[in-house]
């Protein structure tokens, strides 16, 4: 069985792809109004990214259709059953997780968003896929939803939010994650200083840059 390829899934995936090519759009339309602060807020630096990312409510800021899959993949072939994502925006990537753990067996996904508009849809759409029962979406700060309540081994990891925050949200999980643990994150090439930690010889991971704009690393 392929979650990922029978309704309702496919048929949702195929309509929120659509939308988010659409947004992405007008998304490369405003990033030429950007001041150089808020660019510089997209791409990871120390401007205001909640004012930035508020700003972008309307917008998916979905993985691509290669990396959904690569994620479906990696969940498949590790068997993992514990999920933690940074960044749910309206659930792309989370429904391409949540099938998977469901192809697997079952499992549990914690995802993050801090824009309330967001979470609504994320998990009205999670609903409409008949995954709810595998997605628990945290509303508000990462750095705070992150920070309790975990599952005592993390098997997968996606990095997808506020680029700024990568190093410190993965610190937030780093004792929890197990031997061989994914680390996935999407426009890591924002953050030199994550790709400084993960790509370290003495950080305890080993990671290789993948595709065109994802960095994916294992826990040693």
């Amino acid at each position: 069985m392929n979650t990922l390829m029978t309704p309702p899934l496919s048929l949702l995936l195929a309509q929120m792809f659509a939308d988010a090519d659409v947004t992405e759009a007008s998304l490369r339309q405003q990033i030429e109004t950007f001041s150089s602060e808020e660019l510089d807020a997209l791409k990871g630096g120390p401007g205001n990214y909640r004012e930035l990312y508020a700003r972008m409510k309307d917008m998916h800021l979905a993985v691509s259709r290669d990396t959904g899959v690569l994620l479906y993949i990696l969940v498949r072939s590790t068997g993992a059953r514990s999920i933690i994502e940074f960044g749910t925006s309206f659930g792309i990537s989370t429904l391409h997780l949540a099938a998977a753990l469901r192809d697997n067996g079952g499992g549990h996904l914690i995802s993050t968003e801090f824009e309330p508009s967001k979470v609504r849809r994320a998990r009205e759409n999670v609903i409409a896929a008949n995954l709810a029962d595998l997605v628990e979406i945290r509303e508000g700060d990462a750095l705070e939803s992150l920070a309790r309540d975990l599952p005592e081994t993390i098997d997968l990891v996606l990095l997808d939010g506020a680029k700024r925050l990568f190093p410190r949200v993965l610190s937030l999980l780093e004792a929890h994650l197990r031997a061989g643990a994914l680390i996935v994150a999407d426009n890591a090439d924002w953050n030199p200083d994550y790709l400084a930690k993960v790509r370290s010889p003495t950080g305890g991971y080993f990671s290789v840059p993948f595709a065109s704009d994802v960095e994916l690393s294992m826990k040693l």
